[in-house]
């Protein structure tokens, strides 16, 4: 049951002197007045009210329920911009993930590389400053693999810090496909409303509807039954100078029958309310527009060069398998084979990159439209 249609009770003590008091026109032959009242009196009183109709009271509770609606939405649009923070996080550690598995590759083939290059040396078939040369690049990746580990422990921190769930340093972590969710996104932009100012939006609309009822039945009369039992001097009797306990009981009509047009004036504020709604759904969607326009870019961009990524790095493959036997056959020095790998590292952590930044632009856009990314 509403606390609006509980009955309400209240306690009143008071006490006063007053300069005069009503007299008799009629007096004994003495000239003593037939009764004279007290100035002085004292009340103890306890008054309960129970609203017997009020056409305020529904429109009143749907007010408060659309208030607390609008809060609602409005604490999940703010706790909305987060996945922005939680997307970037991901795939930032998703990248320094890739590059290492790359590197990882590459400080395997370098170890072998050295040990091989070592052992010609021993025999006389190689130069000592060839062995330094592979020797030099390897630490150098491992330590470029030390440091990206160490990023990628920071980039898993705040992920973990922002979806308050524990994660391993060592979890691997899967690059979610979004191409089928694009294209389905790109196809009904123009219909599209998942974000959660949207819901903001129409709730703002719904309490300014609902204040609009409430205006209009506040000014329909009100209906209410009250008692009151109490203990004073004088009680109702108020000739007599004496305690008594007394009680009043009775029903009374309350209406405001003129207002000087503040009703009215309250409808227009709510109604420009309203027009103010629309006016930022309609910006917001439109700087939500424009905002996608660059992601939509990018992963157009980024589908291009993913193909070209694929057939630079098998070129650079081939050149690098070459250089390698050329290497082992000691027809090339070891700078040359290096700089050969070095390529291919090169065009393998490029098409690494480019496709963790597909993903990322994929997940970026599917976020800023509302949508789950999954």
């Amino acid at each position: 049951m509403s606390q609006s249609l509980l009955p309400a009770i209240s306690a009143l003590a008071q006490t006063q002197f007053q300069s005069d008091v009503p007299r008799p026109p009629v007096t004994l032959p003495s000239g003593e007045p037939i009764f004279s009242p007290p100035k002085d009196s004292y009340d103890v009183s306890v008054r309960i009210d129970q609203r017997l109709f009020d056409p305020a009271i529904q429109p009143r509770l749907a007010l408060t329920r659309a208030d607390l609606a609008e809060s609602q939405a409005r604490l999940r649009a703010t706790l909305f911009t987060l996945r922005h923070e939680v997307n970037e996080a991901f795939f930032t550690a998703a990248l320094l993930q890739e590059q290492m598995r790359a590197l990882a590759a590459t400080i395997a083939e370098l170890d072998t590389r050295l040990r091989e290059t070592a052992a010609r040396v021993r025999e006389g078939s190689a130069l000592a400053s060839d062995a330094a040369a592979v020797e030099a690049t390897l630490l150098q990746q491992r330590q470029q693999d030390e440091e990206l580990r160490a990023n990628r422990g920071a980039a898993l921190a705040r992920l973990a810090r922002l979806t308050g769930h524990a994660i391993d340093a060592d979890a691997a972590l899967a690059l979610p496909d979004l191409a089928a969710a694009v294209e389905q996104a790109r196809n009904g932009l123009d219909t599209l409303r998942a974000r959660p100012e949207y819901v903001q939006f129409e709730r703002a609309r719904d309490r300014a509807a609902r204040q609009q009822d409430l205006v209009s039945a506040q000014e329909r009369p009100q209906v209410s039954a009250f008692g009151r039992v109490g203990y004073g001097k004088p009680g109702l009797n108020f000739i007599d100078d004496r305690f008594e306990s007394y009680a009043v009981a009775g029903i009374q009509l309350q209406w405001k029958a003129w207002t000087w047009g503040a009703p009215g004036r309250e409808r227009e504020a709510l109604a420009l309310q309203q027009s103010i709604v629309a006016a930022e759904e309609a910006a917001f969607s439109d700087s939500l527009r424009r905002s996608i326009q660059a992601d939509l870019a990018t992963i157009d961009r980024l589908q291009g060069a993913l193909t070209i990524d694929e057939r630079i790095l098998a070129l650079r493959d081939t050149v690098d398998r070459t250089a390698r036997a050329r290497f082992e056959e000691g027809v090339v020095t070891a700078s040359e084979y290096l700089d050969r790998h070095t390529e291919w590292l090169r065009a393998q952590l490029d098409q690494t990159r480019h496709g963790v930044e597909l993903a990322a632009a994929r997940a970026r856009l599917l976020t800023t439209l509302g949508l789950e990314v999954r």
